[in-house]
């Protein structure tokens, strides 16, 4: 009995300290959920496309869809720099009570109104038809083997602040899969265009 006592006062303490997580297992899997939906949703309309399909332009100021995807795969290598620096930094839950809701992040990503893409995230170009399609999927693999695997607390965690305020790393993986989904309706336009160059049937 003496020895039960002691155990516990000298556990107790310790429990104590221990932080709620204020990323559960349910923003765990609604993150996967979305990252996967989003992946496979851009896998469907991009990988039986043919070369004039990948390269065609609505108009000269426009992207392609191959640039679209390029760029698609540029914000994943910034994503995964954000959420690195953000889980780096000390954690701050108390700014989860004036910081804006994840309803804020999720519908400013899903706008109407265009974006202006920052130069660092414009598409080169250079990279050809498909091989767009392998470079996201290779990053966008690095981050749900990252998001299954981590134990960090992502609502606790918060990155660079901006004219909206300090976002947690939740929200980062909202914006995240939301920017597919943005650019998804883009790639669907696209496809819509008069000039869209139709697949040609094969001759075997």
């Amino acid at each position: 009995m003496k020895q039960i006592l002691f155990f516990l006062l000298i556990t107790s303490p310790l429990l104590a300290q221990t932080p709620t997580k204020l990323w559960t297992e349910t923003d765990r899997q609604y993150t996967l959920d979305n990252l996967r939906r989003t992946r496979d949703e851009l896998t469907r309309e991009t990988e039986n496309l043919t070369p004039a399909q990948w390269a065609f332009h609505e108009s000269p100021d426009r992207w392609s869809i191959g640039e679209v995807v390029e760029h698609l795969a540029l914000w994943e290598i910034i994503w995964a720099r954000e959420v690195n620096e953000g889980i780096s930094n000390k954690p701050q839950p108390d700014l989860n009570q004036t910081s804006k809701p994840d309803s804020f992040y999720a519908e400013w990503i899903m706008e109407p109104a265009p974006h202006q893409s920052p130069d660092y995230s414009r598409p080169t170009g250079f990279i050809e038809g498909k091989n767009n399609l392998a470079f996201f999927l290779k990053l966008r693999a690095q981050t749900i083997g990252f998001v299954e695997k981590t134990t960090a607390d992502m609502r606790a965690h918060f990155g660079r602040t901006n004219g909206n305020g300090p976002r947690n790393m939740h929200q980062v993986y909202i914006f995240q899969w939301g920017h597919v989904d943005r650019h998804l309706r883009q790639i669907r336009k696209i496809k819509q265009h008069p000039d869209y160059p139709q697949a040609t049937l094969s001759t075997k």
